[in-house]
């Protein structure tokens, strides 16, 4: 099993060897989010090159490091209070806490157009949807995005018979990847779901996006794969491609890589 965190929503992935799972996800995970001047969430989708911005989390969440490469670094002392500012995620509204004008400045000199981070309050209140509701930071939907490595690799073989690239790990951003699982896309099937002392439940499928042809390394789109094989085998039937599950947390916990995985309740895949 892997479990990978990402503090900034669009920015590199933490690889962690132990997570705190809370009701909203992997503790950190998609706390803060990259704005526009209207506060318009920005992610890989317009602003590719966030991909090679690598985030930690310092001092227990009281400080933010952001690294690119050739560029050097900014540190946030993290604002966890104070004022907050209207944000919109996908014509959503909701508020965030502004992290200042120095890494406003650092995100807008990369990215070339004025941007500004700003961290979920404490007080946020977001539901999520999906046949089990739940809550997230600023993730896309639900908690927890959950693949299998049976099912990428499935992914790839179909890939590679187009003589392309097979589509790494990182281009789906997965918070778990289950390892052992016999056949691909078990997790559609998997709709209660113990690792450790956490329990996750099946809200929907994770439906793929232009993200997954951003190649993370370089921060440039590499289309058209994995879309094109996708669509061959996997279109949902509310309209785009699947792979993977979203998950919501129905008990919190603390995971680690190694912990079983346990499959309580088997459900029939909406695929």
């Amino acid at each position: 099993m892997q479990l990978l965190c990402y503090p900034v929503k669009g920015c590199s992935g933490v690889a962690m060897q132990e997570a705190e799972l809370t009701l909203a996800g992997l503790k950190n995970d998609r706390i803060f989010m990259v704005v526009d001047e209207e506060g318009v969430y920005r992610t890989q989708r317009r602003d590719p090159l966030l991909a090679r911005i690598i985030p930690g989390i310092e001092l227990g969440g009281q400080r933010l490091k952001l690294q690119f490469p050739g560029a050097g670094d900014v540190d946030v002392d993290v604002r966890t209070s104070g004022p907050q500012c209207e944000v919109n995620l996908f014509g959503a509204p909701f508020r965030g806490i502004d992290q200042g004008n120095a890494v406003a400045g650092w995100l807008t000199e990369i990215l070339g157009a004025p941007r500004r981070l700003v961290r979920v309050p404490q007080d946020h209140k977001r539901v999520t949807d999906g046949r089990i509701p739940g809550t997230s930071g600023f993730a896309d939907s639900s908690a927890i995005h959950l693949l299998s490595q049976t099912t990428l690799d499935s992914l790839n073989a179909r890939i590679t018979d187009r003589g392309k690239a097979p589509a790494p790990t990182d281009r789906f951003r997965p918070n778990i990847v289950v390892g052992g699982w016999a056949d691909p896309h078990t997790e559609d099937r998997a709709h209660r779901i113990v690792i450790g002392d956490a329990e996750l439940g099946y809200a929907k499928l994770a439906i793929r996006c232009a993200v997954t042809m951003v190649d993370q390394q370089s921060g440039t789109r590499d289309g058209p794969e994995p879309l094109r094989s996708l669509a061959d085998y996997r279109r949902a039937p509310g309209g785009g491609v699947a792979l993977g599950t979203k998950m919501a947390v129905l008990r919190p916990g603390k995971l680690s890589v190694g912990d079983d995985v346990s499959v309580r309740l088997w459900g029939d895949p909406e695929l």
